[in-house]
């Protein structure tokens, strides 16, 4: 693969994803004030890296758009990018006379730029390339490029440093990854313009890989909520996967710490919640802790010393020790409890005092319904469950 269908490939990727990103973050970004400027900054520089891609052109040509207008209006829309995202930073200081200096700023480039072509100041005898200059102007490629230099250093300057004082974390990684996006665009735009006056046809795929990764960055600095939404919904769905065992047989002993009975199947439980994954995660171990607390009433006293001994012998080591331990004195409580046995003075188990979510994950992860939590290590004593 050559270098130019290399910068081609990645130019089609980064566009789709751009627009992916946008899409989909489109109406939570646009009903949020502090989310908005930063969406219509990312649609601002996708619009201009798609018409920067030789396809996009190809198409406007053939539909008689020539080069030279959309090259035009591709360093029209990437000016008014420079200038979002400008006052997207001045937003964050909460200072009206600089948002009012960057607008006069981002009016008087873009009608600069405007008069110039119109004037006929710009225009050269050479043919447009899909890519390059729609002219050779000094002026002209100098406005465009201060604009642009302008305010992608004003993101690095800014939004790094930024991401090392908030705690947020979605904030944290939108501000890096828009930095490290402006990182990319400063790369560009001194290349770009090394390239206008030092001509260099081997230069300019390489350029277009660089402007089309800094749209992988600007499409990552929308997706972060998503991001961090889906891996809390991946962890919820992990807690109950894995708590749903235990959780199904101590409610089962002990039904009235649960808002609903278990459903049939952990299966069914997983892919026909009754809620979300993040409330069904939350409510098991509030009903599992709270069934664990019930049959401490039935843990005889000698129950974990006895358990902990087995685990030890069967060769468990550490916290997995432990987490046999406590699990091989709660069952013996739970099928103390479905016997008909008399409840007791409560027996408190160790570890479990807070209800931690870890300690009833690893307790979890040792209860292999529905035979003993030792029955699966060689030499280890069971016994049957009612």
């Amino acid at each position: 693969m050559t270098a130019t269908e290399l910068a081609d490939h990645v130019g089609v990727c980064s566009v789709v994803t751009l627009w992916i990103a946008l899409v989909w973050r489109a109406g939570p970004a646009l009903r949020l004030p502090n989310q908005r400027g930063l969406w219509l900054t990312v649609l601002a520089a996708t619009i201009a890296i798609t018409l920067f891609q030789p396809k996009v052109v190809a198409r406007f040509a053939a539909l008689g758009v020539g080069a030279h207008t959309v090259s035009l209006t591709r360093n029209l829309i990437g000016v008014l990018s420079a200038g979002l995202v400008l006052l997207f930073i001045v937003d964050s200081t909460r200072a009206r006379h600089q948002r009012v200096t960057v607008i006069l700023g981002l009016v008087t480039a873009l009608g600069s730029l405007l008069a110039l072509d119109l004037l006929g100041v710009t225009q050269t005898a050479a043919p447009a390339s899909p890519q390059g200059p729609a002219t050779a102007s000094s002026l002209y490629w100098l406005i465009l490029a201060v604009s642009h230099l302008a305010g992608d250093a004003a993101a690095v300057v800014v939004c790094w440093p930024y991401s090392l004082r908030t705690g947020d974390r979605d904030l944290v990684w939108s501000l890096r990854m828009f930095a490290m996006g402006s990182v990319l665009a400063l790369v560009f735009w001194f290349g770009y313009l090394y390239h206008l006056y030092v001509p260099d046809q081997d230069l300019m795929p390489y350029l277009s890989v660089v402007i089309s990764a800094h749209g992988f960055f600007r499409a990552a600095s929308l997706l972060v909520p998503t991001a961090t939404a889906l891996a809390r919904s991946m962890a919820a769905l992990r807690t109950v996967w894995q708590l749903w065992p235990l959780w199904r047989d101590l409610v089962v002993a002990v039904p009235q710490v649960a808002l609903a009975g278990p459903q049939r199947t952990r299966l069914q439980a997983v892919l026909r919640p009754r809620s979300s994954w993040a409330l069904q995660a939350h409510r098991q171990i509030i009903e599992t802790y709270d069934a664990l607390l019930e049959l401490q009433q039935y843990v005889r006293p000698e129950a974990y010393d006895t358990a902990h001994r087995r685990a030890g012998r069967a060769g468990m080591r550490g916290d997995r020790l432990a987490a046999a331990a406590l699990a091989g004195a709660l069952d013996e409580a739970r099928r103390a409890k479905l016997s008909g046995a008399a409840p007791s003075a409560p027996c408190p188990l160790p570890g479990v005092e807070r209800g931690s979510a870890a300690t009833l994950l690893a307790i979890a992860r040792m209860w292999p319904s529905p035979t003993d939590p030792f029955a699966t290590v060689p030499g280890a004593l069971h016994s049957p469950r009612p």
